[in-house]
């Protein structure tokens, strides 16, 4: 199955909004880094000094020379990197951005504003192997914010409020992260790299938002790799974390459906028969993409029929098929046009095959100049009178 199979399915939302604090808040007993200046120290000194300067360049010469001043100060050291890589950003210089943003993130390695920051930049970039990786990261960090240990001598209710001022105050990052890396998978073309790019968005976002989306994007890049093993197993394995999923529902139905194997004929039966209930195309608010689920599953029941010359039994599913998919997608409906007229052929209602096929012939695709050979079949029978 190629991808474009599938696309009608993935209802991807590609907006989000990037905070980056300036501000950092000391907690010590957070699993998430905070670079913390102390007040009045050489270093705080020394920012304000550099705050105070106008010019850019200067600004920047002067962050380096922070670096080299105080580099026996982790802190220091991370929080002049991180600045002096925003200001290479600032100058479109993106590449030295991402490189000292690196030197930023080793020196404070779990530092969510860093992250994020990285992120940005290499959003920017349009760098996404490196977006990934900032993801990734960033969805590790959120992660442990559920998991600090609590200090000793705090309350459990003044532990439980804090924990939750702490996931609050993340939310925007750990967001724009998550959506960030989805967009990364659904943007990669290549099966093999998208695959690679889900299992770490999994392991990062265990529970993310949007499993629905990234389960279909999965699938499909293993149908795409013709990886059948991996394929049934993510399938099984989304269905029985969401037995109403669609894209797993119709994915699984579509590989049983060409799969040759004794019984695969019934499996995509029963796996599009389910579709066809969840996506309830008959109901007042079902909108295109579960009338075209329906339409498709009722299609791969038709054609496993047909696989078991059953042929009047798939001219009904064959029907529904063609009734949901005209106006709404031209290559499934063509493919159920070829399929119901076929089947009426074989069944010698060759009236009706004559009229679906000539609707068939006119839509362009691969399936056109099999569907007027078809016809010309049929007229020749018609002609022979048989």
């Amino acid at each position: 199955m190629k991808r474009g199979y599938s696309s009608f399915l993935l209802f991807v939302l590609i907006s989000f909004a990037i905070l980056i604090p300036a501000v950092f808040i000391p907690q010590a007993w957070a699993q998430v880094d905070h670079i913390v200046i102390a007040a009045g120290t050489d270093e705080d000194h020394a920012l304000q000094a550099i705050s105070n300067e106008q010019d850019p360049q200067k600004r920047l010469a002067m962050y380096e020379d922070f670096v080299q001043k105080f580099s026996s100060n982790p802190a220091a050291v991370a929080y002049g990197n991180w600045q002096i890589s925003q200001a290479y950003q600032t100058a479109g210089d993106l590449q030295k951005a991402l490189d000292y943003g690196d030197k930023a993130l080793a020196g404070s390695p779990h530092n969510l504003d860093i992250v994020v920051s990285q992120a940005n930049v290499a959003q920017q970039a349009k760098n996404n192997a490196k977006l990934m990786d900032y993801a990734a990261k960033g969805g590790e960090i959120c992660a442990s914010i559920a998991k600090e240990p609590k200090p000793e001598g705090m309350s459990d209710e003044d532990f439980a409020r804090k924990l939750a001022e702490d996931k609050e105050s993340s939310k925007s990052s750990c967001d724009f992260l998550e959506t960030s890396a989805l967009n990364v998978i659904s943007s990669e073309n290549d099966a093999k790299t998208r695959m690679a790019y889900i299992e770490r968005f999994n392991a990062a976002f265990p529970d993310s938002k949007y499993q629905e989306t990234i389960g279909s994007l999965a699938l499909d890049a293993l149908s795409e790799m013709k990886d059948n093993a991996r394929l049934v197993a993510y399938g099984e394995k989304t269905l029985a974390a969401n037995p109403k999923s669609l894209p797993a529902l119709l994915l699984m139905a579509n590989f049983y459906s060409e799969d040759t194997k004794p019984g695969s004929a019934a499996k995509a039966i029963t796996y599009s028969q389910k579709a066809i209930e969840v996506a309830n195309a008959d109901a007042p608010d079902a909108d295109k993409g579960r009338k075209v689920s329906a339409g498709v599953a009722h299609d791969t029941i038709g054609w496993a029929y047909l696989k078991q010359e059953k042929s009047g039994a798939a001219i009904p599913e064959l029907k529904a098929a063609a009734t949901l998919l005209k106006g709404q997608d031209d290559q499934q409906y063509a493919r159920a046009l070829y399929g119901l007229g076929f089947a009426c052929a074989k069944e010698n209602r060759l009236a009706e095959a004559r009229e679906v096929l000539t609707e068939a012939v006119k839509i362009p695709g691969p399936l056109q100049a099999m569907s007027q050979d078809l016809l010309n079949k049929v007229n020749g029978t018609r002609a022979k009178g048989k």
